[in-house]
């Protein structure tokens, strides 16, 4: 097996798989709950919670590539000791590990972070993502750990359909103007991820969009992409009245996007492309 996705049923696994068949390596994806509808992929269930069942899926298929793109917010289990499972795993055969990790290991207190800056978590899905890195790092010293931003799609990311959500007002609630990330659409990310997966490279590695933009400016933006015009969307601030977390987070990409070929767009640039492209 050439590439196996752990996590290919969410929205990055499954733009991976796509891109991967497309240049002709075959894959097989694994869920936990239910597929993905991309037939031309061979599916396996797992819970990367059970080492066991890790190690037995990969002792099995011995992929030349693993990337890892599974994760749960609200549970230590699938993101820290899960990572930790897939890493042991992978270093036993011999695979090329590519870790997804998240900018949740920061706590925002700092102007901009770059690959070099140590995580300083300050919520537990930050500190599961953190231990998630430390894991990899003592058992796979030549994997690469990927760390992204917030995630845009083709309509189909939790934030773009919150923004349709307030948009048609089905809910409430509010868009941050002071929870600033640096959002990165999913097909440059799953091609940088690629990218990274056949060189020579390891460690730590930043793939985030160009602009830092806050939740609100970003569903302004995907309002306008969707043809929702200016909808009033409700702005907040999460320092107010949100959850616990950083409030402006701002990968620094410059050493990453040095040593690749895919350029990775600000959001202002892809969701302008795609309103151009509706037009």
């Amino acid at each position: 097996m050439d590439l196996l996705v752990i996590g290919g049923s969410g929205l990055l696994g499954q733009e991976v798989t796509r891109q991967a068949r497309r240049q002709g390596t075959r894959v097989l994806a694994t869920f936990h709950h239910h597929d993905a509808v991309n037939s031309d992929v061979e599916w396996r269930q797992l819970d990367i919670r059970n080492r066991d069942d890790v190690t037995a899926l990969v002792q099995r298929c011995r992929p030349t590539v693993i990337i890892n793109a599974a994760f749960q917010q609200t549970e230590w289990k699938t993101t820290a000791d899960g990572a930790m499972h897939v890493a042991a795993a992978a270093a036993a055969v011999a695979a090329r590990l590519v870790h997804v990790s998240s900018d949740a290991v920061f706590s925002g207190s700092a102007a901009r972070y770059d690959e070099t800056c140590p995580p300083d978590p300050i919520t537990p899905y930050g500190a599961a993502k953190a231990a998630a890195e430390t894991a990899v790092k003592g058992l796979d010293p030549g994997a690469i750990i990927a760390r992204t931003s917030l995630i845009i799609g083709r309509g189909d990311s939790p934030h773009e359909r919150y923004v349709h959500a307030l948009a048609s007002g089905t809910t409430t609630g509010v868009l941050f103007t002071d929870d600033v990330r640096c959002a990165i659409h999913v097909t440059d990310l799953a091609s940088a991820l690629l990218e990274l997966a056949h060189s020579p490279h390891a460690g730590i590695h930043h793939i985030a969009g160009t602009d830092a933009l806050s939740r609100h400016e970003l569903g302004v933006l995907i309002a306008r992409r969707d043809g929702l015009g200016d909808a009033e969307l409700p702005s907040g601030h999460r320092a107010q009245n949100g959850p616990p977390g950083p409030l402006q987070v701002r990968l620094d990409c410059v050493m990453t996007q040095s040593r690749l070929k895919t350029r990775l767009r600000g959001a202002r640039e892809f969701l302008t492309a795609e309103l151009d492209h509706h037009r």
